[in-house]
């Protein structure tokens, strides 16, 4: 291993931690009804849990309400049931062959929660940036030890790693200021 691999592989770890993220604060409520909150609702299919989006056709109806299309229609009422019991606090209705999902505008209280929830994420997406870190630097440690790179050499890799670690966090808080933003507008 070189210090090149050292490099590559922590850039590529922190860049999945940053898209982890972004998934992440994507599944976050704002006041809009976007289809990929219902991303990770688990339903019941013939005794396997399975995701939503691979037993329905997920539209959005209107800015604020959702409409599920089972594939098959006797998943109606485990797909509504499977989103009520959902921690997402939403009341989907049967309407026809339709699940229709409301999404109920956000209280002032509930932004704030949303907020406080962005912020876990991008802590947790920080520390994993951190563990890369550190990890890339007991990797270039152990190539001094042994001595296939010099203490010059290790140091000017440690400060790369540095500015690839100071890079992803300045971009892991702006997405979530973006999210921020995003959340607390009415």
């Amino acid at each position: 291993m070189s210090v090149a691999d050292v490099k590559k592989s922590a850039q590529d770890k922190m860049a999945k931690s940053i898209e982890t993220l972004r998934g992440n604060l994507a599944k976050v409520r704002t006041g809009r009804a976007h289809t990929g909150i219902l991303d990770h609702v688990m339903v019941d299919y013939y005794g396997s849990p399975t995701a939503l989006p691979m037993v329905a056709n997920l539209t959005l109806i209107d800015a604020r309400t959702i409409g599920v299309q089972p594939y098959e229609k006797k998943m109606l009422n485990v797909i509504e049931k499977a989103i009520r019991e959902s921690d997402l606090g939403l009341n989907p209705s049967t309407f026809g062959e339709l699940v229709r999902v409301p999404t109920p505008a956000l209280t002032e209280e509930r932004r704030k929660e949303m907020v406080k929830l962005c912020k876990s994420e991008a802590e947790d997406a920080k520390i994993a940036v951190r563990n890369v870190r550190r990890d890339a630097n007991e990797q270039l440690k152990k190539l001094v030890k042994d001595k296939a790179i010099s203490e010059d050499d290790e140091r000017r890799a440690q400060d790369d790693v540095q500015k690839m670690t100071d890079k992803a966090v300045v971009d892991i808080d702006k997405l979530v200021a973006e999210k921020e933003k995003e959340v607390m507008t009415v």
